[in-house]
């Protein structure tokens, strides 16, 4: 269905804002200027044929620096499978002439980006013990690939065990490639069934002045760790009697345990520039021609905070070609909540996923001499301390003072900040530290380091006690397991937040997954335990939640296109915890959630399963909307491809009407219409009911109010009218608009916010 605009996203996303400005790299001297990588974008392949496309990006660069062998000296990558481009070492001014190559769409710098850091299942209704679900209609995801862009893979974690699987299936068409102890014919089974690296936009192969530790592997093979854990959240298989240190212990799985994994290195152990833009395309674009069935990504960057300002992201073309061609694609929301304007990995074609707490939490008892015991959030695993209290303002109040005692302090929650204390916390030999911070749900276990998290909250009760009482005293306990209904589940305080800055016409985050204190595999090295799991918290491990959940959906339904996947994940999410409980949104006050925050809601994975009714994407749509976003036509044919040159309708498209499964109006002042298509997947004779939940002070129609299903009719539209009643400038206003045929409910969210005046005074 989207063959034909394999490259207009990409197109959308680098050309709707202004660019970057790049700072130059001047020899000493001011001689000439240093190359450095830039990545050129061609759209679509002229050839089916690898080899022949490759030749072409060669001809390219030998046209532009004189000689075969300057441009074989000079390119780093060649995507010639999902689509076509090249990354080289060229200066600026070579970068400038060849973005104005006929054939160039675009030229940009190699950016670089950041990776975004048991029960988990079970709690979203996937007992691997209920005969009945999604878990088992789809046989625990059975020869489904889940390709994994990361930090590599420890292969000998037995979540990668591959007993009772079968063969590896035939379309697989990647594989593992040796390196620094890693031997494909060792490490890789019937489970984890590839293994690439990537680093030539980085660094040559070897560690000489490369800028990364001798503890990295010049391989697959992981050192940080991140994309082991990310890895076995996915697709790990089953083992027992896992634990973190004592915590979450009980059997351990991923979402689709009997799905195959493929890893691709892209991101490494150093201190900056961990994971290169034209290395990850690069993985993508070999991804798609290995034959994987869902992408998963749990990389980002920071976005600006006002939609005029832009970074490049070449991520999102990167994931379009991958779509384009069936492939799901999942990415972090990022961990730079909860302000608004957060959220990454924005691009409409792209699953993004927000974090949730579980039921669960490790809560360290705090019992002060009065008796009153407060819950801190750090889980503490070690002996009980008992001693006296004191307070200071910073580390270099640390005196001897504080020698034998439990010192509380307060911070603004840098890791830098708490850095301080621990090392003043060892040189004065206090007995712990309560640090109070802005709340925060990325949770550090403290593995006898007596270092408790507190929020301002707690700690002011503390410092109450503290300055009343003529001689305080504390005991810290060993934390505690709550599971359950009493643990309410929230919106972590790092995942990033909407409206999107880009194009706030796009709702995201899409959907929200537990990413708090989620128990994976891990490399033993870097943790520095044996067992080889660990807590970790952030997007990157619900991104992981749902690529597994997605690996279900396309054992199920491998018909479906991605953006019938993400829309049944939508349509189905819930606003409530499994519990029928609110959902909340933790920040610096907490609040109820709202699309926002979560998109769509928690993710339902039965549900989405069989969600009655799906909202598609077609080619022609993406077309309508680059019309309406005031593209070239002329650009247009040419990236999207097609046979004949494309017109733009008169009167131009809404970008209102792009047929997503929500609506997000940003700037609502006159009445507005706009369309939405649905797809019946359920029953073929069915009859929806409308119910709409409207925004506070807005007003929607919808025409007709009911859809009629039969063999004959499987796709309808339908019209949605929203006016104000507000008579100024508002803030976003939220409600919902469903379909019902008594047994699915297919759910949308809307968004929307009254502008009277351009100004922006929220």
């Amino acid at each position: 269905m989207m063959s034909s605009i394999v490259s207009w996203w990409f197109f959308w996303v680098i050309s709707a804002v202004c660019i970057l400005k790049v700072e130059f790299n001047i020899v000493e001297g001011g001689a000439y200027e240093e190359t450095k990588v830039h990545i050129v974008y061609l759209g679509e392949k002229e050839h089916n044929d690898p080899e022949l496309v490759t030749s072409s990006h060669l001809r390219m660069l030998e046209s532009l620096l004189g000689s075969k062998k300057d441009a074989s000296e000079s390119i780093v990558h060649s995507y010639r499978n999902g689509f076509s481009g090249f990354a080289a070492h060229l200066t600026d001014s070579q970068a400038e002439q060849i973005s104005e190559h006929p054939d160039v769409v675009q030229v940009t710098p190699n950016t670089f980006y950041e990776l975004q850091t048991t029960r988990t299942f079970d709690y979203l209704g996937l007992s691997h013990s209920t005969p009945k679900g999604l878990l088992h209609e789809a046989k625990m995801g059975e020869d489904i690939i889940i390709g994994v862009l990361d930090s590599g893979v420890w292969p000998e974690s037995q979540s990668f065990n591959d007993k009772g699987l079968g063969p590896i299936p035939k379309r697989w068409k990647g594989m593992c490639v040796d390196g620094e102890d890693f031997d494909s014919k060792k490490h890789c089974n019937k489970k984890l069934i590839g293994a690439r690296y990537y680093m030539d936009s980085l660094f040559r192969r070897n560690k000489t002045d490369s800028g990364i530790p001798d503890t990295e592997y010049m391989s697959a093979r992981e050192s940080l760790p991140h994309g082991t854990h990310v890895a076995s959240t996915a697709g790990g298989s089953f083992v027992s009697n896992v634990s973190d240190n004592g915590f979450g212990v009980g059997t351990i799985r991923g979402g689709a345990p009997r799905a195959r994994i493929a890893v691709y290195k892209v991101c490494w152990q150093r201190v900056d520039r961990t994971c290169a833009s034209a290395d990850i395309i690069k993985a993508m674009d070999d991804a798609i021609a290995d034959g994987v069935d869902l992408i998963t990504i749990s990389i980002g960057r920071p976005n600006p905070v006002l939609a005029e300002v832009d970074v490049y992201n070449q991520i999102s073309y990167g994931a379009f070609h991958a779509v384009a061609k069936g492939i799901p694609v999942l990415s972090a929301g990022g961990n730079f909540g909860p302000g608004a304007y957060t959220v990454q990995n924005i691009a409409p074609w792209i699953i993004t996923v927000a974090a949730t707490t579980l039921d669960r939490w490790y809560p360290t008892p705090l019992t002060l001499g009065n008796n009153v015991t407060l819950m801190a959030r750090t889980p503490y695993k070690g002996n009980e301390i008992q001693g006296d209290l004191m307070f200071v303002y910073s580390p270099d109040e640390m005196t001897s003072a504080a020698k034998g005692k439990v010192v509380l302090t307060f911070t603004t929650g840098s890791e830098e900040s708490q850095a301080g204390y621990v090392t003043k916390l060892f040189q004065v030999e206090a007995k712990a530290v309560i640090i109070a911070a802005k709340r925060n749900d990325v949770i550090k276990v403290s593995e006898g380091l007596p270092i408790i998290m507190v929020d301002y909250e707690h700690g002011s009760t503390i410092w109450k006690y503290l300055s009343i009482t003529r001689m305080p005293t504390i005991k810290i306990s060993s934390a505690i397991a709550l599971n359950g209904r009493l643990v309410a589940t929230k919106v972590a305080d790092f995942s990033g937040r909407g409206p999107n800055s880009i194009s706030p016409y796009v709702l995201k985050p899409d959907v929200a997954a537990p990413g708090v204190a989620i128990v994976a595999a891990s490399t033993p090295e870097s943790m520095g335990t044996e067992e080889g799991f660990a807590i970790q918290s952030g997007t990157s491990m619900s991104t992981p939640v749902v690529a597994g959940l997605v690996a279900l959906l396309r054992a199920v339904h491998p018909d479906w296109s991605p953006a019938a996947l993400k829309s049944a994940l939508i349509t189905t999410a819930s606003t409530t915890d499994p519990y029928g409980e609110p959902i909340f949104s933790e920040g610096m006050t907490r609040k109820l959630a709202d699309p926002f925050d979560f998109g769509g809601g928690l993710v339902n994975p039965n549900k989405a399963a069989d969600p009655g009714l799906v909202y598609d994407i077609s080619a022609e749509d993406y077309r309508l909307f680059l019309c309406a976003s005031h593209y070239d036509e002329k650009q247009i044919t040419k990236i999207s491809k097609t046979h004949t040159p494309y017109r733009c309708p008169s009167p131009k498209p809404s970008m209102l009407d792009l047929n997503l499964p929500s609506i997000t109006i940003p700037f609502l002042k006159e009445d507005v219409t706009l369309t939405r298509t649905v797809t019946n997947v359920g029953p073929v004779d069915s009859v929806y009911k409308l119910i709409v939940e409207p925004p506070l002070g807005v007003k929607i129609s919808v025409t007709p109010n009911t859809l009629l299903f039969n063999s004959n009719v499987k796709i309808l539209s339908y019209k949605v009218t929203v006016s104000t009643t507000h008579k100024s400038n508002s803030i976003y206003y939220f409600g919902s608009l469903t379909w019902t045929d008594g047994s699915h409910k297919v759910t949308i969210p809307l968004s929307v916010r009254t502008q009277m005046l351009m100004y922006f005074d929220q």
